[in-house]
């Protein structure tokens, strides 16, 4: 008897159809992002570089170690890199930075428009672009919610300083900034007072800020202040006060900060019991945006809608061979 051979064809990886299927739209539908203006050579170039190929994977790479060491969660969190003078690469929104790839990461304008990629950025880069602006050294910024250091963040304590050598030298005397409503203008602009002076900012009822020469750099400062807190924190139950680095040693802690171009308000002549003031000023814009209000996200939204839509008719059509 002869016998029937079936042959079989496995189901495909959901992932790798949605990213197909991604790139392939995107060079059939116009970068709604980029509508009213065109992306110069020059621009696409940099996007599509070695370099900002390198950058790409080193953002996907700290994202996995962001959510490893439970510092993200859900699709939390956001990280960007300047990559020109006008330009910013950043992560999008609605995607866990566990699950990042190289199509993922889009550019953005210092103005906050999307120039090239098929996803819609992080509502949140707008607290990227203040620091950028405001800070010309800043290269790269992470914002995620490492659990001890975000506890004092919500009970508004301010971390003691002068406990750890590695604490005083990588971040220093931190600051708190108040709270404002994510992803608007007047959330980024919380920072302003301290980044100067600050590479890693608490955000009252919220998370931390962290900002560097590199992506890894800026993701060393999150590991510090969240490992500071959480043994400040594991001190506490000891029921024996907690010895400071005695103040003459301070000053050589502070040589070695400023051999590294770190910041600290104590370069700056600024007294210590100030450090952590709420900024003053007229109270922000409440008006402004909220994350889903914001320009593009709309139809980022909508694009990954049909990628979806495509990517599931994909699989039912390969499955329905199988039987």
């Amino acid at each position: 008897m002869a016998r029937l051979v079936h042959s079989y064809m496995p189901t495909p990886n959901p992932k790798f159809v949605a990213g197909v299927v991604r790139q392939a739209l995107a060079q059939c539908i116009p970068d709604p992002s980029s509508a009213g203006h065109s992306v110069s050579p020059s621009t696409r170039l940099i996007f599509e570089s070695a370099q900002a190929q390198a950058i790409k994977q080193e953002i996907i790479e700290v994202g996995r170690k962001l959510w490893a060491r439970e510092y993200v969660d859900g699709n939390g969190g956001n990280i960007s890199y300047r990559i020109s003078h006008d330009h910013v690469l950043c992560t999008p929104t609605m995607v866990s930075k566990a699950d990042l790839t190289l199509d993922d990461i889009c550019l953005v304008s210092l103005d906050n428009q999307r120039v090239l990629g098929t996803r819609a950025h992080t509502s949140e880069i707008l607290l990227h672009l203040e620091i950028y602006k405001a800070v010309p050294t800043a290269r790269a910024v992470i914002h995620c919610h490492p659990p001890h250091a975000t506890a004092y963040a919500i009970t508004g304590l301010i971390p003691p300083g002068e406990i750890i050598p590695e604490q005083e030298v990588f971040v220093g005397p931190v600051a708190t900034a108040p709270y404002e409503t994510p992803g608007t203008k007047s959330f980024a602009e919380t920072v302003l007072s301290y980044i100067r002076n600050h590479n890693t900012v608490l955000l009252e009822n919220h998370g931390v800020v962290c900002w560097a020469d590199t992506v890894t750099h800026a993701e060393w400062c999150v590991e510090v202040i969240d490992t500071y807190c959480r043994t400040l924190i594991l001190a506490s139950h000891l029921g024996t006060p907690i010895r400071r680095i005695p103040k003459e040693k301070i000053e050589g802690l502070l040589a070695i900060k400023r051999r590294l171009g770190l910041p600290d308000a104590r370069l700056h002549g600024a007294p210590r019991e100030h450090i952590n003031d709420q900024p003053e000023g007229e109270k922000q814009d409440s008006q402004s945006l909220a994350p889903s209000q914001l320009p593009g996200d709309h139809v980022g939204n909508s694009f990954e809608s049909l990628v979806s839509r495509i990517t599931a008719q994909v699989i039912q059509f390969v499955s329905s061979q199988e039987e």
